[in-house]
């Protein structure tokens, strides 16, 4: 490619080039420099890609080399778009279009269709769902709400795949994808052509049409093709190993013959390929256009060394082929705690186990918002949110109703909205917010417990939150300034903050970052996911999603699996084989975990359960009795000897009476988290690993007596 088309001065933004460089690490300052031709940024988990992407764009239009208003930034979801375009702004480069490819394509095509088809475009279907009822109910098929999703996800999938329904049975059956919604490929073919129909028929077009058709336009019409490439000069691809064949082929058509392309991703976070996403396009694109200049991020500055080195670990343990052009990691920031393992004996324990280590560290005054807890399954969500209200632990379960689109969230808006117009400035903005949120049922105590009333006080109260950051920051705006904020948010998605610990799938995860993170349920059979057990590629997909759990974190992080899936249930769960090798003792069957929050909790009632490593000095224990109390035999011990051996003789007449042997009453690692916790009650006792309900009936108020008499 010639050189760079330089801007008249008169157009160009006012800043230093140079200065933008200035702020970038080396690797993410030749990204910026790399202005021309095609460049292809394999940027690791942390790493500071959208640093790297947003000075690129500044220091191209800054240098005149680019104008800002030819540039196109194309990212995955609107609230990185407009972080995007928030960046660029506060770097002196307004103008540039940063958008979804379905909000790029839809701007197109809205523009394009009355000259290329004629009339206007057809109405937007936003949800699928009752056109694919419908479509099914045609063919006779019975079919619930879950199966009904289950079909939308499958009509999505086949169309960005630009898959005909002859096609998809064919391209289905070699993939080895299971057909939805328990129908076979051929039936499931019937429902995708049904929901075409269906669509023609109400005369609206689906997401998936915004992209084909503007495919089709610029295919078949080269004087439209020409007038986006002519205004689109300088493209660039965020979160690129998630593009499917579709937004391929669209990106593709707006670059023509030319090669000023530049694309961001990590393969190692490819972790949507079910929805259509293909790696391939990231790991080939050298291949596609000759004389590419690959840049590698490696410097993770948003996680400590201990959570980077577990992060390497899983992918050093994956096939060679499964980790092509994968990023090694290099932590830049200091030494923090290391990853903590927790074995549990069943899915109860392990949820109040991880509600009391939240509370302990919400005690030690970590912001809840700083904390999550993440898991495979949404079913597996339920536990936990037990488990934190009984501790009266506010959370938050990411994935559910958008911010924005709650009733009390539009209704406080809307109070907001009408007291703008009349807000003199004599009352402080927060004070303003409170007494009209007061309309709307906010108060200044929370409401107790969990459940919808709660909810709806936690989103009133982001909104009050969010006052008081503008009134601290920007002094000088009033209500109207606020609710322009607010309708700015809510066209971005970019909620306030919440106060509350989050719950969410890993796949929800993806983008995010906490304190503390608490990776839950890491057994066989949920990660990898039973249903990818007998496919490779499918198991290296679910190690991948792992990796971006475990990269989620900045400082601490738990990872758990449990026993079995009930209290009292038999024992068959095992480990994660992703942590064989990571996780302490993880060459037997004895694997163990150390209990967070100070020690407390041992391993969960398993016979021969013992601890590796002394509770005090972490060093390894060499010998059965070291490994029995859990200490070296030169370290003093974290818990009352007294109060111990009280509980073991306590132990052993229970056991002697029940004609059972001592370990089916508590394990020693059990008894030492009594002596080291000394819980008051049962709900402290509960919080234990290895005390389930079963044996808190059992014996709990035993428990507690002899702990009480040694008080």
């Amino acid at each position: 490619m010639g050189p760079a088309m330089t801007t008249p001065a008169a157009l160009r933004p006012a800043g230093d080039p140079d200065a933008v460089l200035e702020a970038l690490d080396p690797e993410q300052r030749e990204v910026a420099r790399a202005l021309q031709g095609p460049v292809r940024v394999l940027a690791g988990a942390g790493t500071g890609k959208t640093r790297a992407l947003t000075h690129r764009i500044a220091h191209g239009a800054l240098a005149g080399a680019w104008q800002p208003t030819q540039v196109l930034a194309v990212t995955f979801t609107a609230r990185a778009a407009a972080e995007m375009r928030t960046r660029l702004r506060d770097l002196g480069v307004p103008g540039v279009q940063a958008r979804t490819f379905h909000a790029a394509a839809l701007r197109q095509l809205q523009y394009f269709w009355p000259q290329a088809v004629g009339g206007a475009l057809p109405p937007l279907v936003e949800h699928k769902a009752q056109l694919v009822a419908q479509a099914a109910s045609r063919l006779r098929l019975r079919v619930d709400r879950a199966a009904v999703r289950d079909l939308s996800a499958e009509v999505e999938w086949a169309k960005v795949g630009m898959l005909t329904p002859d096609a998809y049975v064919e391209e289905a059956r070699r993939r080895g994808r299971s057909a939805p919604a328990g129908l076979d490929h051929l039936a499931a073919a019937r429902v995708l052509r049904g929901y075409e129909e269906v669509k023609t028929d109400r005369g609206v077009i689906d997401f998936e049409d915004v992209l084909l058709l503007t495919v089709g336009i610029l295919e078949e019409r080269e004087d439209v093709a020409r007038t986006v490439r002519s205004q689109y000069r300088h493209l660039v691809v965020d979160e690129y190993q998630d593009v499917s064949g579709l937004q391929q082929r669209l990106l593709e058509l707006w670059l023509g013959e030319r090669d000023d392309v530049c694309v961001v991703g990590d393969a190692s976070q490819t972790i949507y390929s079910f929805a259509g996403a293909d790696p391939r396009h990231l790991l080939d694109f050298d291949q596609r256009h000759p004389g590419t200049r690959t840049v590698r991020l490696v410097r993770d500055y948003r996680s400590t060394p201990q959570v980077v080195g577990l992060a390497n670990g899983l992918l050093d343990r994956a096939p060679r082929a499964a980790t092509r052009a994968r990023v090694e990691l290099v932590a830049q920031r200091p030494p923090g705690p290391a990853p903590e393992f927790w074995e549990n004996a069943d899915d109860d324990a392990e949820a109040a186990r991880v509600a009391s280590w939240v509370a302990d560290r919400i005690a030690e005054g970590h912001a809840a918002s700083e904390i999550a807890v993440l898991f495979r399954t949404n079913s597996q969500s339920e536990p936990l949110e037990q488990a934190l209200s009984a501790r009266g632990v506010g959370y938050l379960l990411r994935g559910g109703e958008r911010f924005f689109a709650r009733k009390e969230v539009r209704d406080a808006v809307l109070l907001l909205r009408g007291a703008a117009r009349s807000d003199d400035g004599e009352q402080p903005l927060g004070a303003l917010v409170r007494d009209v949120l007061s309309g709307a049922g906010w108060s200044e105590q929370a409401p107790a417990g969990s459940g919808a009333v709660r909810e709806r006080w936690e989103s009133l109260q982001a909104l009050v939150a969010l006052a008081d950051d503008v009134a601290a920051t920007r002094p000088e705006d009033r209500l109207p300034q606020l609710v322009a904020e607010l309708d700015e948010r809510a066209q971005a998605q970019h909620a306030p903050v919440v106060e509350g610990v989050t719950l969410a799938s890993l796949h929800a995860a993806k983008g995010l970052e906490w304190d503390a993170v608490v990776l839950v349920g890491l057994s066989e059979g949920l990660v990898p996911i039973s249903f990818a057990a007998d496919d490779a590629d499918a198991v290296e997909e679910e190690r991948r999603l792992l990796y971006v759990g475990v990269t989620r974190a900045r400082e601490r992080l738990v990872c758990s699996w449990t026993l079995s899936r009930t209290p009292g249930g038999r024992a068959s769960r095992k480990p994660s084989r992703f942590l064989d090798g990571l996780r302490p003792a993880s060459g037997s069957d004895s694997a163990v975990g150390r209990a967070g929050g100070g020690g407390r909790g041992g391993r969960s009632g398993r016979r021969g359960a013992t601890l590796s490593r002394c509770r005090t000095c972490g060093e390894p224990l060499t010998t059965a009795a070291a490994r029995k109390t859990g200490r070296c035999e030169d370290c003093p011990p974290t818990y009352d000897e007294g109060v111990f051996e009280a509980l073991r003789e306590w132990r052993s007449r229970t056991a002697a009476e029940a004609k059972v042997p001592a370990y089916v009453v508590f394990t020693d690692a059990t008894l030492v988290a009594v002596a080291e916790a000394r819980p008051a009650d049962a709900a402290g006792l509960a919080a234990i690993a290895g005390i389930g309900p079963a044996k808190l009936d059992k014996y709990g108020e035993s428990v507690l007596a002899v702990l009480a008499a040694g008080a």
